[in-house]
């Protein structure tokens, strides 16, 4: 059940307690200024937001709290409980009670709807697996892909900037390595695209879990290993090319270590870069010892590739 409270800005911490207290298991707060803020660095894949999802002033707060535990007294004594914060100096707002029930199939796979497969380049083509999908001819190479919660569905310019430089500087038979590999894709693309052996790393154990799940669903096991680890720290081996989609502030937070597991001739493909990081990465992939070999743009989104 969702239970939603329109209120004020200023009472958003104490309305999100109320929740919690009274048993929610999670809340969300919908806040119209998202609508006009200007976003410095993006994070995740971003989508176009609907002013029909927020309030014309104040926030609302939900709360969701599970069917069997839900009780009607429930929203009258929350429905009290905001109008009372005027007693603390908080603004309740109109503190207006709405309730709804949301199926668990809403939850978990409405957004598949919206997911449908993405030609990339020429050769690449990203295939949602519960999608049907003929390709054109022998040489498009599919990539099966079931995301989840982990970064990386083809959709977003970051992803399909690494994956057009993978497919263009990669050679068959060579060592990849994949920093941050969320959902698997650029490993899974590496693999299908003739690399000899892909180690995929993430920090995060729902991204590591779900690489594994993408590389068993691609037949990939034998070509691909996938661990935790943080960046490049415990990694000794040599590869012909280090692939990274992930935020400009970590490239150049590990690109100084990048020497330890590249070769000469060796190649690094970086994306994740807004415009305006561009320089700062360049500078510090030169101060590697790396040479930028070229330089690709969609939107505001840049990609790089360097040799050593």
């Amino acid at each position: 059940m969702e239970v939603r409270i329109h209120t004020s800005k200023e009472a958003e911490e104490a309305v999100s307690h109320l929740f919690l207290e009274a048993g929610a298991e999670g809340t969300a707060v919908m806040d119209s200024s998202v609508l006009t803020r200007v976003w410095d660095t993006p994070f995740g894949e971003l989508i176009e937001l609907s002013r029909e999802d927020y309030p014309d002033e104040g926030i609302w707060i939900s709360g969701y709290f599970p069917e069997e535990v839900f009780r009607d007294a429930l929203v009258g004594k929350l429905e009290k409980q905001v109008k009372d914060l005027d007693r603390f100096g908080l603004d309740p707002g109109p503190a207006q009670v709405m309730v709804d029930r949301i199926s668990q199939e809403s939850w978990d796979q409405a957004w598949k709807a919206y997911y449908k497969p993405i030609r990339i380049s020429t050769r690449l083509t990203v295939k949602p697996q519960w999608e049907a999908y003929q390709p054109s001819s022998e040489e498009e190479v599919v990539i099966e892909l079931d995301p989840g919660m982990a970064f990386g569905t083809g959709s977003h310019p970051t992803t399909r900037l690494s994956l057009k430089l993978i497919e263009k500087h990669l050679r068959i038979g060579q060592r990849v390595m994949d920093i941050g590999c969320g959902s698997g894709i650029l490993s899974i693309a590496s693999a299908k695209l003739g690399a000899s052996d892909v180690l995929a790393l993430d920090l995060d154990e729902l991204a590591v879990e779900k690489t594994k799940q993408n590389v068993r669903l691609n037949h990939l096991q034998d070509q691909i290993r996938v661990r935790q680890g943080d960046l490049l720290q415990g990694v000794n081996e040599k590869v012909d090319l280090v692939v990274s989609n992930i935020l400009a502030e970590i490239i150049v937070k590990f690109v100084p270590d990048l020497p330890k597991v590249i070769k000469k001739g060796s190649m690094f493909i970086g994306s994740g870069i807004i415009s305006a990081k561009k320089e700062e990465v360049v500078a510090a992939i030169q101060g590697a010892g790396l040479e930028i070999v070229e330089t690709i743009h969609e939107q505001d989104w840049v990609a790089i590739a360097a040799r050593s």
